[in-house]
């Protein structure tokens, strides 16, 4: 599924082009939202937004469309109005004069009311976006001490979207790895010093991950392993997917382990227990 960074630069692309433009086509998939592509068309696109894992598109007229890529929805933004040929089920289409932007095989879209999105089931429930443009390590140590939140493993917090919407399983498992944590840890075992650090490490790696595409390695480091002839996919990440190789922070082994029903990956000697 993709993460906060993703469904920001998916955000960021589909806003170029429709961000203050009129749009003139408007689809919809699901038979249960046609009737919307009326209220819609011929109406300026104010704002796209995202929050953790959700996109916003809002109209000028108090209108917002709803979308949570989920495990295989996906933007594409193409210039003109020939559509791109595809296996995937169109489930909304947006055209403006000059572009198209496609969202395909998402399952979970909605119309709203824009004020009414503060009641939408899911965004009423979510923590602070990761991604946020106001949000500081700070906001996140303090997040840590709440008492709703630091009695939970790190394992368990770093997916729960009511801590921090945006976060998944590879930002998991290379948010604690970097911050040198164990993820059965719990906030309320950690140090001052060790809270700041993870909180500090939440944001660079999620803005990391933003600005390179999907790259959680440090500049340096990654550049190292490009000259080395390693592939994209072999230099993305510090532990995820990685089990078996070793880390590069101390040459041990790094570990799979099922927390949850979900992988998590980490370096045992790094992250002591």
């Amino acid at each position: 599924m993709p993460e906060g960074p993703e469904i920001r630069r998916a955000a960021d692309t589909i806003a170029e082009v429709l961000e203050g433009e009129v749009i003139h086509t408007v689809r919809f998939g699901p038979p249960r939202l046609r009737h919307h592509a009326r209220r819609l068309r011929g109406h300026r696109i104010t704002a796209i937004e995202t929050r953790g894992k959700a996109l916003l598109t809002h109209f000028e007229h108090g209108y917002s469309i709803y979308s949570h890529n989920q495990l295989y929805g996906v933007w594409r933004v193409v210039q003109g109005h020939k559509l791109p040929k595809s296996n995937r089920s169109m489930r909304l289409l947006l055209q403006t004069l000059t572009h198209s932007a496609i969202l395909y095989s998402a399952s979970d879209i909605s119309v709203w009311h824009t004020p009414e999105l503060a009641v939408h089931p899911f965004l009423s429930r979510i923590g602070p976006d990761i991604m946020g443009s106001t949000l500081t390590w700070r906001d996140i140590a303090a997040r840590l001490a709440e008492k709703k939140f630091n009695g939970k493993t790190l394992a368990t917090l770093y997916l729960d979207q009511t801590f921090l919407a945006g976060n998944g399983n590879y930002l998991r498992s290379e948010v604690l790895h970097r911050a040198r944590l164990h993820p059965l840890k719990k906030p309320r075992d950690l140090t001052r010093r060790e809270i700041g650090n993870l909180a500090r490490k939440s944001l660079s790696i999620s803005h990391r991950s933003y600005d390179t595409g999907g790259i959680t390695l440090a500049p340096r480091l990654e550049a190292t392993l490009q000259r080395q002839g390693a592939s994209r996919r072999q230099r993305r990440f510090y532990v995820f997917g990685r089990a078996g190789r070793p880390c590069y922070q101390c040459g041990e082994q790094i570990d799979r382990v099922e927390i949850a029903g979900r992988r998590l990956y980490l370096c045992a000697n790094c992250q002591e227990a």
